[in-house]
């Protein structure tokens, strides 16, 4: 039975434009739908407008898991944790995606798009699906996580 996989969201500005496109290009193949958000060219944007709307959209429940790119994945890492129920996670090697997945149920992954190639990006991208929430004592640090402090 040809099951059906996840839909997820992608957004990048033009540091990870190239990146992002890859990556579809690779879900698809793969069997998953994807909702891209943009951006559609490597012309220079500001990464928040393209961040804000696929963080938003996770964050009202509307997509299980994102994938963003910016060039060093930081800004738009930054970006998509203003929002309360998404965990964004910086990912520039199997290891550390593997832990933003076991340890932080990071339901966002940031690649920096200059700094990691298509291959070690679509690893990293593998091991952000398969891996799953280890749970534990990790639960009670990632509902600290969503703490409004004052």
């Amino acid at each position: 039975m040809n099951e059906k996989k996840q839909t997820l969201a992608l957004a990048s500005d033009h540091g990870g434009y190239w990146m992002k496109d890859f990556i579809a290009f690779k879900l698809r193949d793969a069997g998953y739908e994807v909702k891209d958000f943009g951006n559609n060219s490597g012309e220079s944007v500001d990464y928040p407008d393209f961040i804000h709307p696929l963080a938003h959209a996770i964050d009202e429940g509307k997509f299980e898991r994102g994938i963003i790119v910016c060039g060093s994945g930081n800004g738009a890492q930054i970006t998509a944790n203003k929002y309360l129920n998404v965990r964004a996670g910086l990912c520039w090697n199997l290891e550390q995606t593997k832990l933003i997945r076991m340890h932080n149920n990071a339901n966002v992954m940031s690649l920096p798009g200059r700094y990691v190639t298509f291959d070690e990006a679509w690893k990293m991208v593998e091991v952000f699906l398969n891996t799953a929430f280890a749970g534990g004592r990790h639960e009670r640090r990632v509902e600290k996580i969503r703490q409004i402090i004052k």
